[in-house]
This record gives C-alpha cells, sequence and structure tokens, in this order.
C-alpha cells in the first residue's frame, strides 16, 4: 500500500498533514498503539530533519508498506549541479572526507552539498537513472564500530551523535540516496 503524496518544503509547515498520514496508515495496517507512536515519530523526526536543513526544500512525503515492513519517503529534487554530483560520487567510494560530523551531518550533506563530502558512502550505477550513491545508517554504525575499535580520532564523538539520535533507535534502516538531481531519504521499519 502507498499513501497519499503529501508536498513539503522549508516554506510551509505540513507536519499536521504528515501526521495525519502516518495516523490513517496506521489505522488501515491495524497497528498496535505502539507500532502507531514508532510510525509517528519517524515521520516527525524525518519532518524535523527537513527544517533543519536550509535552503528552499521542496519534496515529497508519503508512506510504503507491505505486510509488517513499512517505509517512509522524503524525496527532494536538488539544485545540486553535475560537479558537485561527481565530487559526492567520487567520493562514494573512498570516504575520506570527514567534514560533516555527527549523524545529522552526514545526511545534511545530500540536502547542501558544498566542497566538503559525506563519508560512508556507496557509489552504485544505475542503468537507467546513471551514477549515483547512497548513504546508509548500518554501514555508517560498522564503519563507527571499528573506527572505535582501531581507536580513531574522532570515533568516540561519532559514536556519542549516533547513539543521541532518536531515529537511529526506532529505525532498523536508514538510507539517502543521490540519483541525477534527486535526493531519497527512506526510513525503513518492520511494524506489527
Amino acid at each position: 500500500m502507498r499513501s497519499d503524496i503529501i508536498a513539503v518544503s522549508n516554506g510551509a509547515d505540513k507536519i499536521g498533514l504528515v501526521l495525519k498520514t502516518t495516523e490513517r496508515v496506521a489505522a488501515y495496517g491495524e497497528l498496535s498503539p505502539k507500532s502507531a507512536m514508532y510510525l509517528r515519530l519517524m515521520a516527525e523526526e524525518m519532518m524535523s530533519m527537513v527544517r533543519a536543513i536550509t535552503g528552499s526544500l521542496d519534496g515529497k512525503f508519503w508512506i510504503e508498506n507491505e505486510d509488517d515492513n513499512y517505509e517512509l519517503h522524503l524525496r527532494v529534487q536538488s539544485a545540486t549541479d553535475y560537479d558537485i554530483r561527481q565530487k559526492l560520487i567520487s567520493a562514494s567510494s573512498s570516504g575520506v572526507n570527514e567534514a560533516h560530523k555527527g549523524f545529522m551531518g552526514k545526511i545534511r550533506a545530500f540536502f547542501e552539498p558544498v566542497d566538503d563530502l559525506p563519508v560512508f558512502t556507496i557509489g552504485f550505477e544505475d542503468e537507467e537513472a546513471g551514477a549515483g550513491m547512497e548513504w546508509s545508517m548500518r554501514a555508517y554504525a560498522l564503519e563507527i564500530e571499528r573506527s572505535l575499535a582501531e581507536k580513531r580520532a574522532g570515533a568516540e564523538e561519532a559514536w556519542d551523535e549516533l547513539e543521541k539520535s532518536v531515529i537511529t533507535h526506532v529505525a532498523d534502516e536508514i538510507k539517502v540516496s543521490i540519483k541525477n538531481s534527486v535526493i531519497e531519504m527512506t526510513v525503513y521499519k518492520k511494524l506489527a
């Protein structure tokens, strides 16, 4: 099932409409009160992320589910130009630039690309969409754990940031991808 698609932007507060959509999805899926609360919390966190990102963002929000597997989607058309996108894609395999600190910084880097690039991303080639890249919360957490074991500088700070994030404790996975000029954040959660 796919919910209604809601237009969201930094300029307009659509949180009420997003929350009503989560309530309808929870009711339709006959979710327990706890699961409905998780769905709402994840939607609130996604909208908080949008508000935290500067600039003019116009995007779309919707929820999909199949059985107990729920996905919250936020798709944004980016003003990212070709050169910046190529820098993001080329850095995705090396992961050497750590200018964007913390969990939110990594996600924000997709929406506010500048000369510094996100770290711990995976490049991919899609036959239809061309080159792109994807950031995964799970891969990011694993890389931080490795960095902690190796006692790398900044690893403890990065772990603390990850632990402080509400959505990382609720979601099973978060992925952010960029293909051409479309950026999509998807939050995954199994709910009953």
